[in-house]
């Protein structure tokens, strides 16, 4: 059954932009070789989701924010399980360490559909999904593609290492159930084959990022 979006509008750009700049599987830290392009108004578009989601000709930007906080024992993840809530039904019951979701009209500002206009969105989607007390840093440290199944092969990631000031986040959204700070360790060891498959490639090289 095809899901109904109500025709949410969301920030795309072309797969053949994505080839030209030279695509890739996994995590690309060449960040400054795809944002200019990525971000250039001239070059992205809003586009249907509902049409989008099922259009590997285009890809759809996804902010994919990582939190983390360091403290005397060590640095610790953000992590949540999936609920049946969330916009994405083929991820559900999967454990993410991504906070994020699409660039949508009401984050245009001043510059159309560039930085400015993306990292408006990013904000809108962390108020949306977390309550966060502290204040928190923001670096843009990858891209992320995994076209290997039919989620990826739609979607581009952006991904976003946040550091918190301290351990005060809580879920805003049923979407993201069972939110808990855990260890690199348990990621790659108990958790591991819970984990969604954008997860898996961060958590992979996470000490790279």
């Amino acid at each position: 059954m095809t899901k109904d979006y109500q025709g949410e509008q969301i920030l795309v750009v072309t797969r053949a932009l994505f080839d030209s700049l030279g695509d890739f599987q996994g995590i690309n830290t060449e960040v400054d070789q795809y944002l200019p392009s990525l971000l250039n108004p001239e070059n992205n578009f809003f586009m249907d989701r509902g049409a989008a989601e099922d259009d590997p000709s285009h890809k759809q930007l996804i902010p994919y924010c990582i939190f983390s906080i360091k403290d005397e024992t060590g640095t610790r993840y953000l992590h949540y399980t999936r609920g049946k809530s969330g916009g994405e039904s083929r991820l559900h019951a999967q454990v993410s360490v991504g906070i994020g979701g699409h660039i949508n009209p009401i984050d245009q500002r001043e510059d159309h559909l560039g930085m400015q206009t993306y990292m408006a969105g990013v904000e809108r989607e962390i108020d949306e999904e977390l309550n966060i007390t502290g204040g928190h840093t923001n670096q843009i440290v990858a891209l992320l593609n995994d076209d290997s199944n039919p989620v990826g092969q739609v979607h581009l990631g952006v991904v976003h290492m946040i550091e918190l000031e301290n351990d005060g986040v809580h879920a805003n959204e049923d979407a993201i159930a069972n939110l808990a700070l855990t260890t690199l360790e348990d990621l790659r060891g108990d958790l591991y084959d819970r984990l969604e498959t954008w997860t898996r490639c961060c958590v992979d090289v996470i000490e790279e990022l």
